[in-house]
């Protein structure tokens, strides 16, 4: 006590509070008169006896002792001329015979332990920490203390706080957590596409992963959350130029094709059967490169950078439309109405297509490439053109962190919310590095390494954490896990078999396809998929 400067409660307190879990209301009233000279205002006493005596009146009424009750109401509650239209709503109760009636009318826990608590509780906020310590005083200066090392933790896992102190594990030792979930090694490297792989994301459930490239594919891959492997599922072809965006419906059936600038089409497919639901096109002058589902997976709203901006249905019928709206990235907020849209004056916009309102959210200083919004829809996370990765609070609509360390420059690189509880941050970059942060801080916890150019796209499982993919335009996917021995030893053979086999026989048997197709493409140019296969069999023939 001498050291934390901390007294015990003042005596008339303490009998005060003995005397209100007793239920003795009249030497609770005496004992608040004596504590009168020490509250801080003259009106804070009233307010107290008041809930003393509603409380007092509420147990008569209980115990069926109607006329002490009435006598408690005319007599000592009126009198205070406090909280009126409370007084009418108590003096109602009097026609209420029922006892679970009467509790719920009067929005109170009944005679007992449990309700004197809950007033004592509400006293006891009236009362100066100094005649009074706060309730569960030493339990919240400890979480207090626990949170603080939670936040400074670099590998904290969120879905393990609790609070509660019984649930904080040993307090004899400072928090901090292992790397055991986090992804920080190479489980996997695929190279089956032929060229640049520009987009990739996971299903909502976690099963499926897909990527897209500059090859004009997509690839639907099944995931293995045990050895935090892919096996290929699909192809998805047919697609006249490169793969730059993707987007799973909330229902994990279906997926959103979206082309290069040049295209003028978007297309649905099935992501179980592997076939078209559906084709969006409007005008051979559309480009539709960005879009996002509605939560009933039944609509989606999509745009470009021309000035198109649909709502469309499963049939590729354009339902609505918002006229000279230069998109470069959608999402759907969580309230299923409003479609969150990044334009050409480096801005974030609110558009809400029913009523045909919109509104702004935020501004930029240069071009936001792309963005994500957390599950909550309360969080963005913008990869800004030249500036990297910024966090913005949508609600307050205020800047809250820029992450440091990435190469940003003029590419469109999409970064991700992941981890347990969305609490860390994961971005490609430039530098042919994946950087993730923990949303809280401003530097990195890791850098990941292994590209040998851009990173196009990062993305988090959103169902198991501790499982990261990359995308490069160095043609590969990289599959990121735990550290070897976070993982089951069967996890660590399989992987390793599926790494020594499967991976470099795909990457090798590519190479020499890729070197002569490289040769013939130059960098920035979009084929068309007729002249690409045209080129292919012409390579095999030539090794034929």
């Amino acid at each position: 006590m001498k050291e934390s400067t901390c007294g015990l409660d003042h005596p008339s307190a303490a009998l005060f509070r003995q005397c209100v879990l007793d239920g003795e209301w009249s030497k609770a009233e005496s004992h608040l008169n004596e504590l009168q000279g020490l509250l801080e205002e003259p009106s804070i006493a009233l307010e107290m006896k008041f809930l003393i005596i509603e409380q007092k009146y509420l147990e008569l009424l209980e115990s069926g002792k109607a006329m002490e009750a009435l006598t408690c109401l005319r007599s000592q509650l009126t009198p205070l001329a406090k909280k009126m239209e409370r007084v009418h709503q108590l003096s109602s109760l009097m026609f209420i015979s029922d006892v679970e009636e009467l509790r719920k009318a009067a929005g109170w826990e009944g005679t007992g332990k449990e309700s004197r608590h809950q007033l004592m509780e509400k006293l006891q906020s009236f009362l100066p920490p100094s005649v009074m310590l706060p309730p569960h005083r030493l339990e919240t200066l400890i979480m207090q203390a626990v949170e603080l090392q939670r936040v400074q933790c670099t590998y904290h896992n969120t879905k393990e706080d609790s609070k509660s102190i019984s649930s904080v594990g040993s307090l004899l030792v400072d928090h901090a957590c292992s790397r055991q979930g986090f992804p920080c090694c190479t489980i996997q490297t695929l190279g089956d596409h032929l060229d640049e792989v520009w987009i990739a994301m996971f299903s909502p459930d976690g099963t499926k992963l897909a990527t897209g490239s500059k090859d004009c594919t997509v690839i639907i891959w099944n995931v293995d959350p045990v050895t935090y492997t892919v096996t290929k599922k699909c192809v998805l072809d047919g697609h006249n130029y490169g793969v730059v965006y993707l987007a799973w419906s909330p229902d994990n059936k279906k997926i959103i094709v979206c082309l290069h600038e040049e295209a003028s089409e978007l297309i649905v497919w099935d992501a179980e059967e592997g076939k078209q639901i559906c084709k969006v096109t409007n005008s051979p002058d559309d480009s539709l490169t960005c879009a996002a589902w509605h939560k009933d997976s039944r609509k989606f709203a999509c745009g470009g950078i021309r000035g198109q901006f649909y709502l469309c249905d499963l049939n590729g019928h354009i339902l609505e439309s918002w006229e000279g709206v230069r998109v470069q990235c959608v999402a759907y907020h969580p309230d299923g109405k409003t479609v969150l849209a990044s334009d050409t004056h480096h801005r974030i916009r609110g558009y809400q297509f029913d009523d045909v309102h919109d509104h702004n959210v935020l501004q930029e200083d240069q071009s936001i490439m792309s963005f994500t919004i957390d599950e909550t829809g309360r969080y963005a996370l913008l990869n800004v053109e030249t500036q990297g990765v910024h966090l913005w609070d949508l609600e307050d609509k205020v800047l809250v962190r820029k992450y440091r360390g990435l190469t940003q420059g003029h590419y469109t690189i999409h970064s991700c919310f992941g981890g347990e509880n969305q609490d860390f941050i994961a971005s490609g970059s430039e530098d042919y590095k994946v950087y993730i942060w923990h949303r809280n801080r401003e530097l990195p916890v890791m850098t990941l390494s292994g590209h040998v150019r851009t990173v196009n796209c990062v993305t988090w499982n959103p169902v198991y954490p501790a499982m990261l993919v990359s995308v490069s335009d160095d043609a590969t996917i990289k599959i990121w896990g735990p550290e070897p021995q976070y993982r089951k030893p069967s996890a660590v053979k399989t992987a390793s078999s599926a790494v020594s086999n499967g991976v470099k026989s795909s990457v090798s048997s590519n190479v020499a396809a890729k070197k002569h197709l490289n040769k013939l493409w130059p960098k920035k140019k979009m084929y068309k998929i007729k002249e690409k296969q045209t080129l292919i069999l012409q390579y095999i023939g030539q090794l034929a």
